[in-house]
C-alpha cells in the first residue's frame, strides 16, 4: 500500500471549494479519474469517512484527505485512464466509523462513468415525443460496464445545482451531485451498487443559488407510503404477464359494438377492516373480494379513481403528483400488475382515472421544480386552478406535454391497462372554465379555446391508438364541444368515448320529481336521444353524484321507503336499455342510503335486508341481459339501433323505446314512472308472436309488488304507433319492464 501527498489548499481548484458549501454544478470536471502527466489523480468525496483506498487490482492506494474536508485526493499508478473504462479501473474501499469499529464500504466511483443518456433519448426528451420516459428518467437499476446499480435522470434546466439524496448518502446534497445534459436540460447521475428499494429526493438549487425543498422524483415509478413523500427505487425486472390471450382479443374487439357495464371504485374504501384499524386492502386483497364480486355482478369493467401517488388521501388521487407510480397505499408496483393480470385471467377489465389537467402544489412536487415554473404557466390567469387550488400543466411545452403522454403510455402499455379516464377535459379546453372576465387570457386568436390543450389532447390519442390497439381513452367533458369522440384527421379530438353528463343531470332531474310533477318535466329524459349519436357515450352514475352534500343515488328518489326503491330500480332499468355504454359507482348498486365517505367502506350491512339485496339482484340481472343481448349494445352508436315506440305520454310519465341490432331479436323496454299501475297500456310491435317478459323491475325478486305480465304476452292484431300489431301491457307502478320476442 503506498500513500501520496496532496497539494496545499491554495492550490486546490475553486470547485473545491462550491463542492463544500455544495455549490458544484459540473462534479464529473472535478470529481473522479483525471489524467495528471503519466498518472491519473482520483478525487472523491466521503464527509464522515475516516479513511478511503482506491484498489487497482492487487494494488491498493490510500487517499488523503485534505484538512478534514472530506475530500480525498491520491494518484493511481494506472496512467492515462479514459472516463469510459473507469469503472473497471479501480475500487473505492471506505472506512466508516462507528462505535463496534469501522465498516468498510466496497463500492466503484460514480464519477469514473461516462455519459449515460444517449443523444436520440435526449433529443426525444426535448421534442417531447420520448414514448418511454418510465425507462429514460427516474431510477433505473442497471448494469454499466459490469457494474450493478442505479441510473438516475431528471429534467431541471434552469437549475444551478441538482444531486441525488437518500438514506445511502445521508441526504446529503454534497455527496452526489449530478451531470447536466446541457441540449435537453436533464440531469443524470449513475450510483454504483444502489439498487431497487432506496428511498430518493433531488436536491436542487435554482439559478441564484437557493436551495429548494427536496423533491421527488416526477417519474418515480415507486413511492413511500403517504405522508412520506420520498420516491423509490423500482426493480427493473421486468412482471411476467400471463393474460396474453386477453392482449391478443381485446385488440381485435369494436369497442362501440361491445358491451361496457363499468364498476368504478375508490380502491382505499371499497373494503376497509375495521378489525384492524379500518385499513383498506392491498391489491392482492382486492384481488381476492373485488374480482369475484365484481364479475358476479355481471360488470365487464372496473374502474379505479386515480391510484396515481397522491400526497392527500382527501383528494380521492384527484391532485396526483407522482404520474408514473401506483400508490404505495395498495402495495408495490408488481402488485398492481399482478392485479391486473389476474383481472384479465378472469375476464374484467381495467380503466384508471387519469389527471393531466392540473398538480397540487405540494412543495415537495412538481411546483416550481427547478426554481421557475417549469410544469405550469407562470401567469396564475393560466396556471392556478381557482376551484381546486391547483397548477395547470403548460400544455405548451413540448417537455411537459412529452411527461403527459408518456404517463398515460406507462399504465396501458407497462401495466396493460385497458382504458384511462381522463378527468376534467373540459377545464383543459376553455381558457375561461370557471374565470371571471379578466381572471384568464385569451389564445393567440383572441379565443377562449385552449388551443394547447386541444393539440394535446389529440397527440395523446394518436399516440394511443398507434402504440396501444384497443385501448380506451374517455373524456369527462361536460360541454358541448364538437367532435370529442371524432377522428383527430376529422379535426376531432380522438377519444373512445365521452362521458354523457348531460343524460346523467337531465334524468336524475327528472327522477328527483315527485311523480305528480314528472308529466311537466317529460323532455329531461327523452332529450338525450336528440344528441345520442352526436358522440360515442358512456351513461355515468359517478362518485361525483354521491357526494358533497348530493346524497346518495337512492337519496334523490322521492316518496316513501318503498318508492324511493321502486323508482331507483325503474331508473336501473331505463338506464341499462338506453343507448350508451353503463357505469355505476360502488355502493349505488344496493341502494346504499347515505353520501359516500372517502374513510369508510359502502354500507355493506344494508345487504341484511332483503329489498338492498333485491336491488343489488336487479344490478346483476341487468348486467347479465346487458351483455347477452346484442340489440343492447351492439348498435349503441348508430342511430339505426334505437326507435322510440312511446316518447310524449307525458300525461301518464310513461316511456317505451325498441332496441335492435342486426341478427339479433329486438328489445323492447318499457317505463312507468308514476306509482299509478296501468292495464292494457298498448304499445305497437313489428312483429307478432309472443314477447317474453324478460325483466321486470317490479318483480318480488327485486323487492317490488310483483305485478306483471305473468312472463310474457302474445301480440294483437291492433294496430298502434304506426304497427300493425300490438301488445296489450300491465304496467306496474315506478317500473321499467322488458320484453323480447321469443324465436322459433
Amino acid at each position: 500500500m503506498s500513500e501520496v501527498s496532496v497539494s496545499s489548499a491554495s492550490s486546490l481548484p475553486a470547485q473545491q471549494d462550491a463542492l463544500l458549501k455544495g455549490r458544484l454544478g459540473d462534479p464529473f470536471a472535478f470529481l473522479g479519474p483525471h489524467a495528471d502527466g503519466r498518472h491519473t489523480v482520483v478525487r472523491t468525496f466521503q464527509p464522515g469517512a475516516r479513511a478511503v483506498h482506491a484498489r487497482c487490482g492487487k494494488e491498493s492506494v490510500e487517499l488523503a484527505q485534505h484538512e478534514h474536508s472530506g475530500l480525498f485526493i491520491g494518484h493511481l499508478p494506472i496512467g492515462h485512464l479514459p472516463a469510459k473504462q473507469a469503472a473497471s479501473g479501480y475500487t473505492l474501499d471506505i472506512a466508516w466509523p462507528g462505535a463496534d469499529g469501522d465498516t468498510v464500504q466496497e463500492t466503484e466511483d460514480p464519477y469514473a462513468f461516462g455519459l449515460l443518456l444517449g443523444e436520440l433519448d435526449l433529443h426525444l426528451i426535448a421534442e417531447g415525443r420520448h414514448r418511454e420516459l418510465g425507462r429514460c428518467l427516474g431510477a433505473i437499476p442497471m448494469n454499466i460496464d459490469g457494474v450493478e446499480g442505479t441510473r438516475f435522470a431528471v429534467w431541471a434546466p434552469n437549475a444551478r445545482r441538482v444531486s441525488v439524496v437518500g438514506d445511502f448518502n445521508g441526504w446529503d446534497g454534497r455527496r452526489h451531485p449530478m451531470r447536466l445534459r446541457q441540449q435537453a436540460g436533464v440531469w443524470e447521475l449513475f450510483i454504483p451498487r444502489l439498487g431497487a428499494g432506496e428511498r430518493y429526493k433531488y436536491e436542487l438549487l435554482d439559478l441564484d443559488g437557493r436551495l429548494l425543498p427536496l423533491k421527488a422524483d416526477p417519474v418515480a415509478r415507486a413511492t413511500e407510503l403517504p405522508p412520506a413523500t420520498g420516491s423509490v427505487v423500482a426493480p427493473a425486472t421486468p412482471f411476467r404477464w400471463s393474460d396474453e390471450t386477453w392482449m391478443k382479443t381485446r385488440n381485435e374487439l369494436r369497442p362501440c359494438a361491445a358491451p361496457m357495464a363499468v364498476y368504478e371504485v375508490h380502491a382505499g374504501s371499497w373494503l376497509r377492516v375495521l378489525e384492524d384499524g379500518n385499513r383498506n386492502l392491498d391489491w392482492h386483497e382486492l384481488g381476492d373480494r373485488l374480482i369475484p364480486y365484481a364479475l358476479g355482478m355481471g360488470f365487464t369493467h372496473l374502474e379505479f379513481l386515480p391510484i396515481m401517488e397522491h400526497p392527500f388521501a382527501g383528494s380521492w388521487g384527484y391532485q396526483p403528483l407522482s404520474q408514473f407510480a401506483p400508490s404505495a397505499r395498495f402495495g408495490t408496483p408488481a402488485a398492481f400488475a399482478s392485479f391486473v393480470d389476474r383481472c384479465h385471467n378472469a375476464g374484467l377489465g381495467v380503466i384508471l382515472d387519469w389527471v393531466p389537467a392540473h398538480f397540487p402544489s405540494d412543495a415537495h412536487g412538481l411546483a416550481q421544480f427547478d426554481g421557475t415554473h417549469l410544469y405550469e404557466h407562470a401567469d396564475p390567469r393560466e396556471g392556478f386552478h381557482q376551484d381546486w387550488n391547483t397548477l395547470i400543466y403548460n400544455f405548451g411545452r413540448n417537455e411537459v406535454r412529452g411527461f403527459l403522454i408518456a404517463s398515460a403510455l406507462e399504465w396501458l402499455e407497462h401495466f396493460h391497462v385497458d382504458g384511462l379516464r381522463v378527468d376534467a377535459v373540459a377545464s383543459m379546453l376553455y381558457r375561461d372554465y370557471s374565470r371571471k372576465e379578466g381572471e384568464w387570457v385569451p389564445n393567440i386568436h383572441g379565443g377562449r379555446e385552449n388551443l394547447e390543450a386541444v393539440a394535446f389532447l389529440k397527440e395523446l390519442n394518436e399516440a394511443v391508438a398507434e402504440r396501444c390497439p384497443g385501448a380506451l381513452v374517455i373524456a369527462e367533458e361536460s360541454t358541448a364541444w364538437p367532435g370529442v369522440t371524432g377522428a383527430v384527421k376529422d379535426n376531432g379530438l380522438g377519444f373512445a368515448y365521452k362521458w354523457n353528463m348531460g343524460w346523467m343531470h337531465d334524468t336524475l332531474r327528472y327522477m328527483a320529481h315527485d311523480p305528480v310533477h314528472r308529466r311537466h318535466h317529460h323532455n329531461d329524459m327523452t332529450f338525450g336521444m336528440v344528441y345520442a349519436y352526436s358522440e360515442h357515450f358512456v351513461l355515468p352514475i359517478s362518485h361525483d353524484e354521491v357526494v358533497h352534500g348530493k346524497g346518495s343515488l337512492l337519496g334523490k328518489m322521492p316518496g316513501d321507503d318503498w318508492q324511493k326503491l321502486a323508482n331507483l330500480r325503474a331508473y336501473l332499468g331505463f338506464m341499462w336499455t338506453h343507448p350508451g355504454k353503463k357505469l355505476l359507482f360502488m355502493g349505488c348498486e344496493f341502494g346504499q342510503l347515505g353520501e359516500w365517505n372517502h374513510d369508510a367502506s359502502p354500507e355493506w350491512h344494508l345487504l341484511d335486508d332483503p329489498r338492498h339485496r333485491g336491488i343489488q339482484r336487479l344490478v346483476r340481472d341487468l348486467n347479465h341481459f346487458y351483455v347477452a343481448e346484442p340489440a343492447l349494445h351492439e348498435s349503441d352508436c348508430q342511430p339505426s339501433g334505437f326507435r322510440w315506440v312511446v316518447g310524449d305520454d307525458s300525461a301518464n310519465s310513461v316511456f317505451a323505446f325498441v332496441r335492435m341490432s342486426p341478427n339479433a331479436p329486438d328489445v323492447l323496454a318499457v317505463c312507468n314512472m308514476t306509482p299509478v299501475p296501468r292495464h292494457d297500456y298498448r304499445i305497437g310491435v313489428a312483429e307478432g308472436g309472443t314477447w317474453e317478459e324478460a325483466l321486470n323491475t317490479d318483480a318480488a325478486a327485486y323487492g317490488g309488488s310483483n305485478l306483471g305480465n305473468a312472463g310474457q304476452v302474445s301480440a294483437d292484431p291492433v294496430p298502434a304507433h304506426g304497427q300493425a300489431q300490438s301488445l296489450a301491457l300491465t304496467l306496474p307502478p315506478l317500473s321499467t319492464v322488458i320484453f323480447i320476442r321469443k324465436q322459433g
